[in-house]
């Protein structure tokens, strides 16, 4: 029997999938957190809507499998609600690694802007989600005469986004376009506001090799919705779920009432943080881990190579890999914040689990440790980028580490992976 109208699909979404269960518990949103394995299996029967976080969207595909896009595909062709953000959105396209909901494409990399992050204006057009929500981002209940009308502007969060290429369809409408940047965001590890107060993008374009002007984005959809058979489909490149962002966090309201009929239900199996002392199992399991990372993100920060956008997004510079490491620093964070709550035998229960990251993440550290001052040094001799360095120490340890691709691999892959089922097991099971 469901306990709420919404399923959360957790798989390769890692720092993204914490990022939006966070959000989403902190405004109440009803939701169940599943598998690929559970949709696999028919789980999609007992809800409304399903939501898709961010993550690479070909390997969301993958943890589906042909039986699983094809349950997901069922379901909102007869009926059900699909909400995509980022990588869950670029699942629903027709691109590479998409299960065609929509008939969307993604930007080609040499056409886009890959690297923008941070706040953006959208013009918006009308549609109940973006109802209670002004310009500066103050509600308006009540207030006829401060409603937003057509094109009205908001300012959001993206971050490093693709582009939708969206077909003249009639079913498929744009509900947001890309306006300015606000001068806080960041194009690579530019920042936006600096940039162009002292003489614009086109030496950094030359230099970096790749588009970096954030005026190539404007105009360009930010959110579409549309149907496949009788389902709604909505999709973001718009990050609603970003912390700290109450105007985002207004839509998510909107989003859940709209697709999944109901907000504010009480939602996720994990409701809140239990006040437990300490105990020494407790200790015995997080402490030693949740140092290592920390020391980790110190030594990046001491060595100029990242510092904190917000609570959970580090602004990492050009040539290093800053987004794995954000990734499991957080999610490692939320595991020791949750053990820390959690009584004896449930601790208990993970030590196995938490030895076998141990031993992994121990290495991973260490040898990550080793590249980050590699490349910190070979930053100062000229540009790289996080996959290409003619360094060959550098290169054999990013193949050691990452893997040879763009996403996720190596041993951090291997790592990750351990870390997700510990942290959906305490997010479904506390």
């Amino acid at each position: 029997m469901k306990s709420n109208n919404v399923a959360f699909l957790w798989d390769e979404s890692f720092l993204w999938g914490l990022m939006a269960y966070k959000a989403l518990k902190q405004r109440n949103l009803p939701f169940d957190l599943i598998r690929s394995a559970d949709i696999k299996n028919g789980g999609l029967d007992r809800y409304r809507m399903l939501f898709v976080p961010g993550g690479w969207a070909s390997n969301k595909s993958r943890a589906l499998g042909d039986s699983g896009i094809r349950a997901v595909k069922r379901f909102v062709e007869s009926g059900g609600s699909y909400l995509g953000f980022c990588g869950g959105a670029g699942l629903a396209t027709q691109a590479k690694g998409g299960i065609g909901l929509l008939d969307v494409q993604r930007k080609p990399t040499g056409e886009r802007v890959p690297s923008f992050s941070g706040r953006i204006h959208l013009n918006v057009n009308e549609h109940q989600i973006w109802e209670g929500l002004t310009e500066s981002g103050e509600q308006t209940r009540g207030s006829d005469s401060s409603l937003l009308t057509l094109n009205s502007k908001l300012v959001f969060h993206a971050w490093w986004p693709s582009q939708f290429v969206v077909a003249e369809h009639p079913a498929i409408r744009v509900l947001a376009t890309y306006a300015d940047p606000m001068c806080d965001s960041f194009s690579s590890d530019l920042n936006v506001g600096d940039v162009e107060m002292s003489g614009g993008w086109e030496k950094f374009e030359k230099i970096y090799n790749i588009n970096l002007d954030p005026a190539r984005l404007k105009g360009e959809p930010a959110l579409i919705e549309g149907e496949f058979g009788k389902g709604r489909v909505i999709l973001s490149l718009v990050h609603f779920d970003t912390p700290e962002d109450n105007n985002g966090q207004e839509v998510l309201i909107q989003l859940w009432k709209y697709l999944s009929g109901g907000a504010g239900q009480g939602g996720g199996q994990r409701s809140g943080v239990r006040d437990n002392a300490s105990s020494p199992v407790r200790a015995r399991c997080n402490a030693p881990v949740q140092n290592m990372c920390s020391e980790l993100i110190s030594l990046g920060e001491r060595n100029f190579l990242w510092f904190w956008r917000n609570s959970m997004l580090l602004q990492w510079r050009r040539g290093v890999r800053g987004l794995e490491y954000n990734t499991l620093y957080i999610m490692m964070k939320e595991i020791s914040e949750i053990m820390n709550s959690e009584n004896d035998g449930q601790v208990s229960q993970c030590a196995p689990a938490m030895e076998s990251i141990k031993e992994k993440l121990g290495s991973f550290l260490e040898n990550a440790k080793s590249l980050l001052l590699l490349e910190r040094f070979a930053l100062q001799q000229g540009p790289i980028t996080y996959i290409q360095c003619d360094d060959p120490e550098i290169q054999q340890l990013r193949n050691k580490l990452f893997g040879s691709a763009k996403s996720h691999g190596g041993m951090f892959k291997e790592v990750l992976d351990e870390v997700d089922r510990l942290l959906y097991q305490l997010l479904t099971h506390s």
